[in-house]
């Protein structure tokens, strides 16, 4: 614009006139055109120019605030990049085979499909003298659940076992039609021990969250023997509860029935509803046998006070174990292609079909059998895979975020989300670093579920390239997560392990595929690169750690994932932390990798990831002689303690409850924290030293040593021998990853170890060696938990192995199953 301006004048500006050249040549002529003090100019002028500041004051301002606007309105923007799952790839006729599922993780047995506003399925039940069971809880006294098998498309078998009671639940899908096909559940009650078994109450139901409707088919005015429905995304379908028969179809099975047709304020209250619906009235009364009140719901209209958004139609049966109870969903638009009922012995049959072909289909992809694993490990690692597999979820909704740029926190873009969680009763949710690890092992079983999957999580990235860490999408998402941590920060970062993930698929992956994905994942990187540097160039800062120092022995850095692991006692913009500089350079080397693959610019992402592994950088910024290991640097102090502080009184107010605050004993300084333990070993874990390094046989030394990190039952998170090993950060506050063994962090190790005795090099003898020893301790004793507890957990305590945290955890914890296969 400014060149078109030139050259309709004729000339580089404006031609000047000869009195403003004279005028700025005589300093005479510029000094009378000087305002005189008092005149009516100069008073004008004065003006004029606190006018011109005032107006550059509110031009400041506008300016400040349209950035702040800006960047706060890009927290809530979607990517602009073309989606990674492209439009209509997820429904009926494009992806059948994942239509339907086990979708609803949360819950014990359930099912709904990808849909956002997706007709849900659910069984609950009731021992009478006990608890209603619906959503698996930490703490409810199951003593164990989980799938047995699961495909992770058209079939699965789980175990419940409930004081006393054990259930199987078992589903099998059937294509056809345009709207998933048809499905079948069966559902076998025994009771273990002898004596009176209680009755039991079984809940099949179906639920719609403001679309689609149902409508109830009785049965002698009492029974509910059907449910007609229709949906968008289902069209017409027939949801058909049968009669319950006896163990091995000993025919018909004396029940008493009941139903309930309600509104649902939210899938939210589904559990609620039925509580509050739940009235001892009803009677069980057997020919020739006493009569028995029991608990049976009845129509209440919904919950007081919550207007209903949907509708529930659920069928209470009755009766005394031994049972077993099918339902049947058939899709209208299956109707031409549709060979009869699947029920009886057609389920039967195709139940046995689905389990032989899934024995097949694990020893093909894992070999277990062929290298010589017992048949109670195989049956162990299925059942590891599977519970990874039934814990996958779809949700929909918002997540509530918060931006330095607003104080108010604001619901992100409306976002749909297709992942495994890492635990059905405490972590029902998608995690970002838990979900690389969660693919590696999904991406041995099923590739294009994988794929699948990891182009959901980059859909998710907002205008800068932020994926929020934790994923509470929607109303059910968030009944189950306590307050403080609902809210995600925008400037808090997680591991980018979902490269990992990438870098397996990588090889095999269809170019369109990659061709989506490769500005998102660039994207994000960058927005790492961005927002998470530290100090000194190739030097990274973890954003985010407690704000609070003073309440905790050591602030946490969550955004880390690994939460309380020792950093630097007094959170500084001096930090440089040395795991999240290792993910950078791997995910340097994967975009490198990426760009390549697609013709791609790749040089800068290949001299980025040169610079990050350049061993002797590494060793400038991250070698601490005095701990002889890789650390973080940072304003640290060792000598803190917490204690207790009674507050100051207050005039007329009681006085204030002792607290538990941090003393320093030392003042903090700048220098390497003294905390050997994972982060010490990332440089070796993401495999960054080289072969040769004069670095690699200390840290091997560390992870041998009884003293520092092993144990015969993986390596533990922080040493024994580190100031904080196994101590408490707040009085509420237990050690977490402060000598634990963890498995993904184990994986890791194994991995890494592998490649090192693979490799020509000076220490590839020792390597194996302690490969060898690592894998036999990690996989036995994490077998040996799960023969004992019936679980996968969260992390094992160091000193005898015993399982801890939350279970079942069969996130990172099933890749147990790759290291008994010896698939890195």
């Amino acid at each position: 614009l400014m060149a078109g301006e030139r050259r309709r004048r004729g000339g580089d500006g404006p031609r000047e006139r000869p009195r403003e050249r004279l005028r700025d040549r005589d300093p005479k002529l510029r000094q009378q055109q000087k305002p005189q003090r008092g005149s009516g100019r100069g008073r004008t002028a004065l003006a004029l120019t606190a006018a011109a500041a005032a107006l550059a004051l509110c031009l400041a301002a506008a300016a400040a605030g349209w950035k702040r606007w800006s960047e706060a309105s890009r927290l809530v923007t979607p990517h602009p990049a073309p989606p990674a799952v492209p439009p209509g790839s997820t429904g009926p006729l494009a992806s059948p085979t994942y239509f339907w599922g086990t979708y609803r993780p949360h819950v014990y047995f359930g099912m709904k499909t990808r849909s956002p506003r997706s007709v849900v399925t659910g069984l609950m039940w009731l021992q009478h003298g006990g608890n209603l069971r619906h959503t698996s809880e930490q703490n409810d006294g199951v003593s164990r659940y989980g799938w047995l098998m699961h495909d992770g498309e058209n079939f699965g078998v789980q175990e419940i076992r409930d004081e006393g009671l054990v259930l199987r639940t078992e589903f099998v899908k059937q294509p056809g039609g345009e709207h998933g096909g048809d499905w079948s559940w069966r559902v076998t009650a025994k009771m273990e021990g002898k004596g009176p078994a209680p009755l039991l109450s079984l809940f099949f139901y179906v639920a719609t969250d403001g679309q689609g409707t149902l409508r109830p088919v009785l049965e002698n005015g009492t029974r509910l023997a059907a449910v007609a429905g229709t949906a968008e995304e289902l069209g017409d379908f027939t949801l058909t509860f049968l009669p319950p028969t006896g163990e091995g179809g000993e025919g018909p099975k004396y029940a008493s029935y009941n139903f309930l047709a309600a509104g649902v304020p939210g899938l939210h209250r589904l559990t609620d509803l039925v509580r509050h619906s739940l009235r001892e009235s009803s009677v069980f009364s057997p020919p020739g046998r006493p009569r028995r009140r029991f608990f049976g719901v009845s129509s209440t209209g919904g919950l007081p006070g919550e207007p209903p958004r949907g509708q529930l139609l659920l069928h209470q049966v009755t009766l005394e174990a031994p049972a077993v109870l099918e339902v049947t969903l058939e899709s209208g638009s299956a109707a031409g292609a549709r060979h009869g009922r699947l029920a009886g012995p057609a389920l039967s049959a195709a139940l046995a079909r689905h389990a032989a072909a899934f024995e097949r289909r694990f020893e093909d992809a894992f070999g277990l059998g062929t290298r010589g694993v017992s048949l109670p490990q195989r049956r162990f690692a299925q059942a590891a895979l599977s519970e990874m597999l039934g814990g996958i979820g779809f949700f929909h909704g918002h997540s509530l975020l918060r931006s330095e740029h607003r104080e108010e926190p604001v619901p992100g873009m409306e976002s749909v989300l297709f992942t495994a969680v890492p635990s059905r009763s405490c972590f029902p949710r998608g995690f970002l670093w838990d979900e690389g690890f969660h693919l590696l092992l999904l991406a041995r079983w099923d590739p294009a579920l994988a794929r699948d999957i990891l182009a959901h999580w980059l859909d998710l990235l907002n205008a800068d390239g932020w994926i929020p860490r934790e994923q509470i999408l929607g109303e059910e998402a968030r009944s189950r997560v306590p307050p403080e941590f609902v809210l995600q920060h925008s400037e808090t970062a997680n591991p980018p392990t979902l490269l990992l993930a990438l870098e397996r698929l990588l090889p095999d992956a269809p170019l369109p595929y990659l061709r989506r994905l490769f500005p998102r994942v660039r994207s994000w990187f960058e927005w790492l690169n961005r927002t998470q540097a530290g100090p000194e160039p190739f030097t990274f800062r973890w954003r985010g750690r407690d704000p609070d120092p003073e309440r905790f022995l050591n602030p946490k850095t969550l955004s880390s994932g690994l939460d309380d692991y020792p950093r630097a006692s007094h959170p500084s913009a001096q930090e440089r932390h040395l795991d999240l500089r290792c993910w950078m350079a791997l995910g340097a080397r994967v975009l490198a990798a990426l760009a390549e693959r697609l013709g791609e610019p790749h040089a800068p992402y290949r001299d980025m990831a040169a610079a990050l592994s350049d061993n002797d950088l590494l060793d400038r910024l991250h070698w601490a002689p005095e701990l002889g290991a890789f650390a973080d640097f940072g304003n640290h102090s060792s000598a803190v303690a917490l204690r207790w502080h009674r507050p100051a009184p207050v005039p007329g107010r009681p006085p204030a409850a002792p607290q538990l605050r941090r003393e320093l004993r030392e003042a903090p300084r700048l220098q390497f924290v003294a905390a050997l333990g994972y982060v010490s070993l990332f440089p070796l874990l993401l495999q960054l030293l080289r072969v040769d390094s004069p670095r690699l046989p200390a840290l091997l030394g560390s992870m041998s040593s009884e003293q520092q990190l092993w144990t015969p039952f993986g390596l533990r998170s922080l040493a024994r021998d580190s100031p904080l090993y196994l101590r408490r950060n707040t009085e509420h506050d237990p050690p977490y990853w402060r000598g634990s063994v963890w498995v993904n962090i184990n994986f890791l190790a194994l991995r890494a170890l592998h490649g090192y005795a693979r490799a020509a090099g000076p220490h590839r003898e020792r390597a194996a060696r302690l490969y060898r020893e690592l894998r036999q301790n990690l996989v036995a004793n994490v077998f040996r938990q799960y023969e004992a507890t019936g679980f996968l957990w969260e992390h094992y305590r160091d000193s005898d192995g015993t399982g801890q945290g939350c279970h079942p955890f069969a996130g990172w914890s099933a890749l147990v199953v790759l290291a008994m296969a010896e698939d890195y």
